[in-house]
């Protein structure tokens, strides 16, 4: 009954301006698990590695400690994701205008990978055709294709969607992006195309991260689910452009890159054909076939065993790479994403603590989140446990460790009255809930909720925001300096001068949140206009 006082008490009343001291969710804990899974021995929890086997030992045991049983399928803790796994050598690749080349060296000027299943990719002389952003949108009155032939050509694409530079045209959604301007939609729709590849060209702000993140996120393997026909649903040749090196190409073929990039942001662009300009692409690929696991546990509910409430975060990082400018290859994934895994396990005790919830409690921790969603697309499409009765889910990826906030912010905000229960709780914190603070840089679409919110789960993705506490020109410092230097780079380690206290209040929010749902008979709903509202609508009856 301890826990249950606790809980009215939150509800109920404010807590102190102060850290409160019965915060559920302890600081030293979250940073004591992260201090585990971003050491060097996890090697970066790349998938399909020996990472992956310490850090499905460690939470596993963790997961079983606090109380909770294995959650995957056949009563083991795992599900299997079976996975393609291609890794390039030997690249190689060259411009061409006329008279004029310049050769591109992977991770300088350019990063080229593939997820099509082949032993070697060779492209020579493909012309390049610059496609806009690279967007079909017939809803919007939008095609930046116009009928263009792609075959045996390379499509230059823009980052982001067409509002990001002018967010007053608001053909997709303003200042928020839209899935049209994620870079997996370009690969698809370049791919259904007919494309023989694609070049993103990298910018920082449409991108939301600098040219590093790019170099190394794509440098390593990459992944897939396994497809009935990737010949039509992946392109050979999937890469990214460093920006100077695309406004030197465009002069060279007697374009202006910006005049073109204006020009992009209208419905009646047409595709640009790059004069007399072609692309020479080679590399290597040695593909498998690996299984790799979706970490899950459960705690069965005591009266509706059959109504499930969900937390997710994603387990993987990317592994060893190349050395950084100190000779470290290992990319510890401490923020991204030990933090959340830590918050997983935490939530563990807290729900096996005390009484038996009245729902079943389900906590997952995904694979291979870096390689584009694939464990929470995989487990979306595979569900354990039926989505139609997943009351609600709650996603932590990347926690904030810069010390307490008075604000916490909703990533992909306005979608589910989940937000009015986050507004509430966070009161008892003197707290309010912001609006996606960077709705561009389209972070909805970017972590593990998405492929279940698509699907009509209510999820929350919610974090600390911006408006620090107790030394906001200190935080912001750490913060920025993450963003520039450590995210996705082999400088994001666990440091024991993180201050975790926002962390702690921000999950345990999410605690309490997903412990009033647990104990109630609600199903929380999407708003009236939210875009997989009637996905959700579709399987009401399986909630009667």
């Amino acid at each position: 009954m301890k826990r249950l006082a606790l809980v009215v008490a939150l509800l109920a009343a404010a807590a102190a301006p102060a850290f409160a001291a019965d915060t559920p969710v302890d600081p030293a804990a979250i940073s004591a698990h992260v201090k585990v899974l971003a050491d060097d021995s996890f090697e970066g929890r790349g998938v399909g590695t020996e990472g992956e086997k310490k850090t499905i030992a460690y939470v596993s045991r963790q997961f079983a400690q606090a109380g909770f049983q294995p959650g995957g399928p056949d009563g083991e803790w795992v599900q299997p994701v079976t996975l393609r796994r291609f890794e390039v050598t030997n690249p190689a690749a060259r411009l061409q205008v006329g008279g004029w080349s310049q050769a591109l060296t992977q991770g300088e000027q350019i990063v080229m990978s593939t997820r099509r299943p082949a032993r070697r990719v060779d492209i020579q002389s493909a012309p390049l055709v610059f496609v806009g952003y690279g967007i079909s949108a017939p809803e919007r009155g939008w095609d930046d294709y116009k009928g263009q032939d792609l075959k045996g050509k390379i499509a230059v694409v823009l980052v982001n969607d067409a509002d990001f530079e002018d967010p007053s045209l608001n053909t997709f959604g303003g200042k928020a992006m839209t899935y049209y301007g994620r870079w997996t939609y370009k690969y698809e729709e370049a791919a259904r195309r007919g494309a023989e590849g694609v070049l993103i060209v990298h910018e920082t702000r449409p991108a939301s991260y600098g040219w590093n993140t790019v170099k190394n996120s794509w440098s390593g393997p990459q992944f897939d689910i396994v497809r009935k026909d990737p010949e039509k649903e992946r392109i050979p040749l999937e890469a990214w452009l460093q920006r100077d090196t695309a406004v030197e190409l465009f002069k060279r073929a007697g374009l202006d890159f910006e005049g073109e990039k204006s020009r992009a942001r209208s419905r009646d662009f047409r595709p640009v054909v790059l004069k007399d300009a072609s692309l020479s692409a080679a590399f290597d690929v040695a593909t498998s076939t690996i299984q790799s696991n979706n970490i899950i546990a459960l705690l069965p509910g005591a009266k509706r065993p059959g109504e499930y409430v969900l937390y997710t975060a994603h387990w993987d990082h990317l592994g060893v790479g190349a050395p950084d400018a100190n000779g470290d290859r290992i990319f510890n994934g401490a923020v991204d994403n030990a933090t959340g895994v830590a918050a997983l396990i935490e939530l563990a005790r807290l729900f096996a603590s005390g009484p038996r919830p009245d729902r079943s409690i389900v906590l997952i921790g995904f694979t291979a989140e870096e390689s584009g969603l694939l464990g929470s697309e995989y487990y979306a499409s595979n569900p354990v446990y039926p989505l139609a009765r997943t009351v609600a889910g709650f996603n932590m990826d990347a926690l904030n460790v810069a010390g307490r906030t008075r604000d916490i912010g909703v990533v992909g905000s306005g979608e589910t009255d989940l937000e009015d229960d986050l507004a509430r709780v966070a009161k008892t914190q003197n707290r309010v809930v912001v609006p996606d603070s960077t709705p561009e840089a389209g972070g909805f679409f970017r972590s593990d909720h998405f492929p279940l919110a698509k699907r009509g789960v209510p999820m929350l993705y919610a974090g600390g925001g911006d408006d620090f506490i107790d030394n906001p020109a200190k935080s912001k410092a750490i913060v920025d300096d993450y963003g520039k230097n450590r995210y996705h780079q082999a400088d994001d380690e666990w440091s024991p001068d993180w201050d975790l206290r926002g962390a702690a209040e921000d999950v345990s929010l999410l605690y309490l949140i997903g412990l009033d749902l647990a104990n109630s008979p609600r199903w929380p709903q999407w708003r009236a206009d939210a875009e997989f509202k009637a996905a959700r609508d579709a399987t009401a009856g399986e909630r009667k």
